[in-house]
């Protein structure tokens, strides 16, 4: 093959791959926008849409029947016909969803198991992947798998080297996960890629300026995005709010001396106070909600107050857009909303707080599912008939 022909053959790649993001990350859209938003003419986009049909990576549909106004154009949609596995394993079950092209979970599942190690999470995404495979994903392209580990994982291969609550140390699950399924497999802490969701999907996806926490089981985690951009750090390892000092101003608040923040502000001390044993966020947020109880109350309201000083310190520090709060850190939030929004732009700098929004992870319990499941789209974006 000549050099322009190469030349040509990599433009044709490289707008292929944009218009599936597009359409992916955006939402359907006409032929016509797609024209409009990408740059390129009429006859380009309806080759490329061509294209992407045939590769059954998009649908074609009919127009809007209400528009009257010119020459209707189809709407592009991603196709539903392609999934990738998101898994999110915690130290009391491993959580699987298969996300389609576009984000919509088409299927979900929740194991109980406790403090799973690899071989356990490997049999458990195995098992309920081959069941999805002879039922509700019969003839469905499964492009990869993508795990959100709660703990450390460097960039370059996806090496969990530290998943302290799993007692997972230099753990490579992606090659034993990948040997059993057949498919790629990425990795990736879970808290960056809940920022990815929800920069891409949720709340976040008008913001280039993002900071997420994400409260979960084990600890808690976070991401930070700026001019757009998911900031890994070094080897990957950046966004570990749990493990930064506590603020806590009134001694009596602190349960654990020189404890961080995920000692502090705590899942399981929320449990207990609410009486429960092994809840779900939604069951753990309807008891609280509910709870009447002086102690439950009383130990929400302390780790709202550290919560609260935590993001004022992030504002000062990082002077973000967004603040997106998912997992029992958004349930904190969501007891009084004003209340605490207001606590942290007070704790915080006037300036650096002008035009702050703070919200739930609008993604609600599929964040970390629909983070992952992006991820292992990422080579399929790239290059789509690669």
């Amino acid at each position: 093959m000549n050099e322009r022909a190469t030349t040509v053959e990599g433009v044709r790649r490289t707008n292929l791959a944009e218009v599936l993001r597009l359409v992916h990350h955006s939402g359907p859209r006409s032929r016509a926008v797609i024209t409009a938003e990408t740059g390129l003419n009429r006859s380009t986009v309806s080759d490329l849409v061509g294209r992407l049909v045939e590769a059954g990576l998009v649908e074609e549909h009919e127009p809007d029947p209400t528009r009257r106004v010119g020459r209707p154009s189809p709407m592009v949609a991603a196709s539903p016909g392609v999934v990738a596995i998101g898994v999110n394993p915690e130290i009391d079950a491993v959580e699987l969803g298969a996300v389609a092209l576009g984000g919509a979970v088409r299927e979900r599942e929740r194991i109980p198991v406790e403090q799973p190690g690899v071989a356990d999470v490997v049999e458990i995404v195995a098992r309920v992947v081959d069941g999805w495979r002879d039922g509700a994903l019969h003839g469905v392209r499964i492009e990869g798998v993508g795990l959100a580990v709660p703990g450390l994982v460097r960039a370059s291969d996806g090496l969990v080297r530290f998943a302290p609550h799993l007692d997972w140390r230099d753990a490579d699950i992606a090659g034993p996960l990948a040997a059993a399924l057949g498919v790629d497999v990425v990795v990736g802490n879970d808290a960056s890629l809940g920022a990815r969701a929800e920069r891409l999907f949720g709340a976040a996806r008008e913001h280039e300026d993002v900071v997420y926490l994400n409260g979960g089981a084990s600890g808690i985690g976070g991401g930070l995005i700026l001019h757009g951009r998911l900031i890994g750090g070094v080897g990957g390892y950046a966004g570990e709010w749990g493990q930064t000092a506590a603020s806590v101003a009134d001694v009596a608040d602190r349960r654990v001396d020189g404890g961080v923040l995920e000692d502090e502000v705590n899942r399981a001390r929320l449990v207990q106070a609410a009486g429960l044993t092994a809840p779900d966020d939604a069951e753990l947020r309807a008891a609280l909600t509910a709870s009447t109880d002086r102690a439950a109350m009383d130990e929400t309201a302390r780790q709202r107050r550290i919560l609260a000083a935590t993001l004022g310190n992030a504002v000062n520090v990082l002077n973000p857009a967004m603040i997106v709060l998912g997992g029992f850190l958004a349930i904190l939030r969501d007891l009084d909303p004003d209340a605490f929004d207001e606590d942290v732009r007070r704790r915080a700098l006037a300036a650096s707080a002008e035009g702050l929004a703070i919200s739930a992870a609008a993604l609600g319990a599929d964040r970390l599912l629909i983070g992952a499941a992006d991820a292992a789209f990422a080579r399929l974006l790239a290059d789509p008939l690669g």
